[in-house]
């Protein structure tokens, strides 16, 4: 540690001014220290020429630094990273070498428990290092190295507990695993807490899934390494390590276990990819789990994504933009037609659709869907789950669907040719057709079924509503601070931004700080849409083959929310960061372009309007 000989000096001064040492045993130690470059303080302390709590509280008064006992603190390591942006604030060795480490974070202040309250020249380097103001307190060396063995080890800890009655051999054989799987049978409904077999696959997939819906996660990932086994948790749409270090011995054994507990998966079968699903509860939460297996160089990777039945909302809980609720609820309520929801995978398409199933759901509807596989399960809804093994695809359900007397019908995916002519037809023939695209955004959903086979008077006959969709993070109430004017961005950026020159003015932003509630400053996530409804100026362009830059102008030009547009409205309700938007959505250039050019041709024609580039806050 820095500084040895000055705190060493001070510490003798302290101990022979308050004359509670003799000096007899003292000097030997004093001199050891200064031979060792040793702690004056633990020698003492290891000597019983006085206890350690007498000594932090003389060392306390004599430098100002508040006192603390380390022992009864949980330092957690893996909550300081997700504060400060998922990065590590400090490594073992330097933590062991400036003997210190951090304890908590809120906002711009760091709190760091130190042995060496005297070492100046070490507190500004960290101040530099972390980027924040350093509130220190003091503790003792044994009490430091002990938090430090205990939050850089954790993990470790942790499982080396859990394989203490782990046999040598940790393979699962078939065989064991089909009499442990006849035993899961007797149990009721997958119930976690319920779980007898304290092997330690068993445990960590128990603390794997505990931790899952504690934190609100959306998807787990278990991945294979060369030599460890790797979880990891999404949660508000950012991987987070959740149990960095499993050793790779486990992770057959975990895979097995979580095939075991799914109802089709063999666990047998490492070479190629399997789906399977299970049902779990904890704590009351009930949700459905679908599994799936990938082989990869080092293993098998399990990706298993949480679908929690309390996600599931009415419309007006979603928190569409009032327009886009209107038009949705009106492409809805007619009788034909199709309403489409497009975004990549894990943008909350199907939560939304479900959520227009509960809209258009009642006794007097026969109300269909097709899925692969069912995700949600609801009353009141005839419910296919796609098996193409069994000869049972998107397209032969759908023509058996049709003879089913349907009014509306829900469609997982539209993945070919063949579903999409089957869908294009039921919305021709009086059915109302629910479904989801992986598109860009709302006007290239329409070339994208152009270009499927589907003839483009067909799509814009049948076409309603079409719908982008992606998930932005919401920033934390109980942190979020207004953004300083000085990190506004400008006028003219603004303006490429989206932003409208009436909302530059005296525009508002708020930012993410970051505390021990949220995730980095974020909590939640809520749905951005896109909203294109079908008009006769969009269906002309269709017909003519315009491309999806002309069917996306004539839009805009016709009220349609963007992407970006919809961030920035909940940019300007507080919702979000403009940082997130950004990187959330695509920005349109020819209407910013558009916006440049007037809110130019507006200054050129009253010199005294301001083009101030700094907007007040």
């Amino acid at each position: 540690m820095a500084n040895v000989i000055g705190y060493n000096r001070k510490l003798a001064n302290i101990l022979r001014k308050n004359g509670l040492v003799d000096e007899a045993q003292f000097t030997p130690l004093v001199e050891k220290a200064s031979k060792e470059n040793q702690l004056l303080a633990k020698l003492v302390v290891e000597g019983e020429l006085i206890d350690e709590q007498t000594l932090l509280g003389l060392v306390s008064e004599d430098s100002g630094v508040p006192a603390l006992d380390l022992d009864k603190i949980k330092v957690d390591l893996e909550e300081l990273k997700l504060l400060n942006k998922g990065n590590d604030l400090i490594t073992e060795d330097s933590a062991k070498a400036g003997m210190n480490i951090p304890l908590a974070m809120i906002g711009d202040y760091l709190t760091l428990a130190v042995a060496n309250p005297y070492d100046v020249i070490l507190m500004d380097n960290l101040k530099l290092q972390f980027g924040r103001q350093i509130m220190p307190v003091l503790s003792t060396e044994r009490a430091i190295l002990k938090a430090i063995d205990s939050a850089f080890h954790a993990a470790e800890k942790e499982v080396a507990a859990m394989m203490e009655e782990m046999p040598v051999d940790d393979d699962l054989n078939l065989e064991d695993a089909k009499q442990e799987e006849k035993e899961d049978e007797k149990k009721s409904d997958g119930d976690l807490g319920s779980m007898g077999d304290d092997s330690p696959a068993v445990k960590i997939v128990k603390q794997i899934f505990s931790r899952a819906l504690k934190t609100g996660a959306s998807d787990i990932h278990i991945e294979p390494c060369e030599k460890r086994t790797r979880v990891r948790l999404r949660i508000d749409g950012m991987l987070t390590e959740a149990f960095p270090n499993l050793p790779k011995k486990l992770e057959r054994a975990i895979c097995s276990r979580i095939k075991i507990m799914t109802d089709t998966m063999n666990i047998a079968e490492r070479g190629k990819p399997q789906d399977g699903r299970i049902q779990i509860s904890m704590e009351g939460k009930k949700c459905d789990v679908r599994v799936n297996s990938l082989p990869l160089v080092y293993g098998e990777k399990i990706c298993m994504r949480i679908l929690a039945k309390g996600n599931l909302k009415d419309m007006k809980e979603i928190g569409l933009e009032p327009r886009v609720y209107e038009i949705l609820n009106r492409g809805l309520s007619l009788p034909q037609g199709m309403v489409l929801v497009t975004g990549p995978t894990g943008s909350g398409k199907s939560t939304t659709l479900y959520s227009c199933l509960k809209t258009v759901m009642n006794p007097e509807e026969n109300v269909n869907t097709v899925e692969d596989p069912v995700e949600y399960e609801l009353e009141g809804i005839n419910q296919c789950h796609v098996n193409p093994k069994r000869g049972l695809s998107f397209a032969s359900a759908l023509r058996a669907l049709l003879r089913q007397d349907p009014d509306t019908i829900m469609i997982g995916e539209i993945r070919d040719q063949e579903t999409i002519e089957i869908a294009v037809k039921a919305a021709l023939t009086g059915h109302l057709v629910l479904s989801t695209l992986h598109t860009n955004d709302a006007p290239s959903t329409i070339t994208r079924i152009i270009d499927m086979g589907i003839e483009p008077l067909m799509v814009a006959s049948t076409v309603s509503v079409v719908l982008s969709q992606r998930l932005g993070r919401r920033l934390c109430a109980n942190c979020k601070v207004p953004m300083p004017k000085e990190e506004i961005p400008g006028r003219e950026e603004c303006l490429k931004l989206g932003f409208t020159p009436e909302e530059i003015e005296g525009l508002k932003l708020m930012k993410a700080v970051g505390c021990s509630l949220c995730n980095n400053g974020y909590k939640g996530r809520f749905a951005l849409i896109e909203c294109m409804e079908m008009n006769n100026d969009i269906r002309r362009v269709i017909i003519a083959g315009g491309s999806d830059i002309e069917i996306r102008k004539i839009a805009l030009e016709t009220g349609m929310i963007s992407l970006r547009r919809a961030g920035l409205l909940n940019c300007l309700r507080g919702v979000t960061s403009i940082e997130d938007v950004i990187a959330q959505t695509v920005g349109d250039e020819t209407a910013a372009e558009e916006a440049l050019k007037k809110d130019k041709a507006k200054n050129d024609a009253d010199p005294t309007s301001t083009t101030v580039q700094a907007i007040p806050a």
